[in-house]
């Protein structure tokens, strides 16, 4: 019986973990906040990797706002990929993720730079914190990747 409700509580808490979480820092033992650090690919370019490190803080109902993101190829970049992304210059969301009941969400947007042949991703919250929108951008270079000159497939 005991063994049973321990592997109960086990797989409780393992339901809760996030998948694409790679480390976890603490913040302290006085406090509920600790520093998650997540990864994911671009689902489109699966080329690139990125890496979001974000404030959680347990038993509240909103995370704090703040963000780091930085992403880098991974494996191969086609012509092909960037043919099927969003070339606006407002990019297209890639991700998202609630950080409070009050509507507040990280977002993760993908904005490519044509004239530098540059993918930027851009992670905010959508919500303002002491009179600023908090936010971090990282950039992955086509240079020496298979989509280097993509324009050449628009044509």
């Amino acid at each position: 019986m005991k063994k049973w409700f321990f592997a109960l509580l086990v797989s409780t808490f393992l339901v809760g973990c996030d998948s694409n979480e790679v480390g976890d820092v603490s913040l302290g033992m006085f406090t509920t906040k600790d520093i998650k650090l997540n990864h994911f690919k671009d689902p489109i370019i699966t080329g690139v990797t990125c890496h979001v490190a974000s404030i959680e803080a347990n038993l509240s109902l909103s995370d704090p706002s703040d963000s780091s993101i930085a992403c880098r190829q991974t494996g191969p970049i086609t012509k092909e990929m960037i043919a099927k992304i969003d070339m606006s210059d407002s990019g297209e969301v890639i991700f998202k993720k609630s950080k409070s009941v009050l509507f507040k969400s990280m977002k993760i947007r993908r904005v490519l730079d044509k004239e530098n042949q540059t993918l930027m991703y851009l992670a905010y919250s959508t919500k303002e914190t002491s009179g600023s929108f908090k936010h971090s951008l990282s950039t992955v270079p086509l240079w020496g990747t298979k989509a280097y000159n993509f324009q050449s497939i628009e044509n």
